[in-house]
């Protein structure tokens, strides 16, 4: 398979115009040609979404290939087997993304974990850490997930971690090369993070802003931010995703159930749950912020959608809602490009991923226009390759018919 004539951004850096010679699944040749004018199509690194939420259902990731994720990072999965089922079950097929996953969180009894799955473990203190850790190392997690939340955000007050407990963790992950992600929904989350050295952050406070010393603290610490900017969208009360459900280049091939989800009003959640000094701009403004201090953003969206209880961010059709306001944050179109491929792909240690080069995976994205000038013509797609066979995104699509 050859792709002749297209622009390629390849994870870091933008060829005008350029040849790329895919061989068994894996990228064999990229060759730069004479810039003869602008190429009308641009082939990406298939994108990774950072912050996902599967909840057993393979349809999920065939509508993430769909919308161009060749990769998810999922963040909360429990049982434990279900996370190494959908592993197992996307790793031996081509038309679904691919799947990484925490497995299940650690949180502290009656933490907010516990109220969305009881019988999860939970934590009672540093002593009980290097257990928890290998525990979820033999489960098969890829990284380990730490929920520091005081329930304040969903509309209630419940016990968070303290700082021993989620130093003793992130240290018990790191002995054993895996990276720690913290859910915070506040910043006094962020500094707990920060001192106990959790090597990832996951969202965006709304009822505040992220100060310059915390930027600057981790900017130094090389900590990573995935804000969850759809997310945050949608938990504020804003109208996100209407721009996705009125995109031509999107909604013919968004399933009914879907439009109906992304374009539902939210505005009785913010109003019931975050209180008066809610606002998303101060996420925006927080992203804005770590990003001039020069810490990493990801870009990931919290899809958290499953048959029976439809949620307005879902899988791969986000994406490009994170895309777009990640660019509204202040990050350029190709930042956000690196954000959502070579990015993640170097944090979660995906060494054959997330770029176009000689030798790695043929996880690909080919698209109209040039998104590394204009990010959303993400959303012109043309093709999606994973290792290198093409996606029927109607097949994948075919699994939401009959979902209610």
């Amino acid at each position: 398979m050859r792709f002749d004539d297209v622009r390629i951004f390849d994870g870091e850096q933008v060829i005008e115009r350029g040849r790329v010679l895919v061989r068994d699944g894996v990228i064999a040749e990229v060759e730069p040609l004479p810039a003869e004018g602008p190429a009308t199509h641009t082939l990406l690194p298939g994108l990774i979404d950072a912050h996902t939420h599967v909840f057993g259902w393979t349809g999920n990731l065939q509508l993430a290939l769909a919308f161009g994720v060749t990769t998810e990072l999922d963040m909360f999965c429990y049982p434990p087997p279900l996370a190494d089922q959908l592993r197992t079950a996307a790793a031996a097929a081509t038309d679904m993304a691919e799947l990484y996953s925490a497995g299940t969180v650690v949180g502290p009894p009656g933490g907010y974990a516990s109220t969305v799955v009881p019988e999860a473990p939970t934590l009672d203190g540093p002593r009980e850490a290097d257990a928890f850790v290998a525990a979820r190392v033999a489960e098969g997690s890829q990284y380990i997930k730490i929920v520091l939340d005081n329930g304040a955000t969903h509309g209630m007050s419940v016990p968070s971690l303290d700082l021993a407990t989620v130093t003793a963790v992130a240290e018990a992950a790191r002995a054993r090369g895996l990276r720690t992600v913290a859910h915070i929904c506040d910043a006094q989350g962020v500094r707990l993070a920060l001192e106990a050295g959790v090597d990832t952050v996951t969202h965006v406070p709304l009822a505040e802003v992220l100060d310059a010393d915390i930027a600057d603290r981790a900017a130094r610490r090389g900590q990573v931010h995935i804000p969850t900017l759809a997310m945050m969208e949608m938990t504020a009360g804003a109208p996100g995703g209407r721009s996705l459900a009125d995109d031509p280049r999107l909604a013919p091939r968004l399933p009914e159930r879907l439009r109906a989800a992304i374009t539902e009003s939210r505005e009785s959640l913010a109003g019931d749950h975050l209180g008066p000094d809610a606002d998303f701009a101060n996420a925006l403004t927080s992203v804005r912020r770590l990003h001039e201090a020069g810490v990493r953003v990801l870009a990931g969206t919290d899809a958290d959608d499953v048959p029976g209880k439809s949620a307005p961010v879902v899988h791969g059709v986000s994406i490009h809602r994170e895309l777009a306001l990640l660019v509204e944050a202040g990050l350029s179109p190709v930042q956000a490009l690196v954000a959502a491929t070579s990015a993640p792909a170097e944090h979660f240690g995906l060494a054959d991923r997330g770029r176009i080069r000689p030798g790695l995976r043929a996880d690909l994205l080919l698209v109209e226009g040039d998104p590394t000038e204009d990010i959303t013509a993400t959303r012109a797609i043309s093709g999606v390759w994973r290792q290198g066979v093409r996606c029927d995104r109607e097949a994948c699509l075919a699994s939401q018919r009959g979902v209610e």
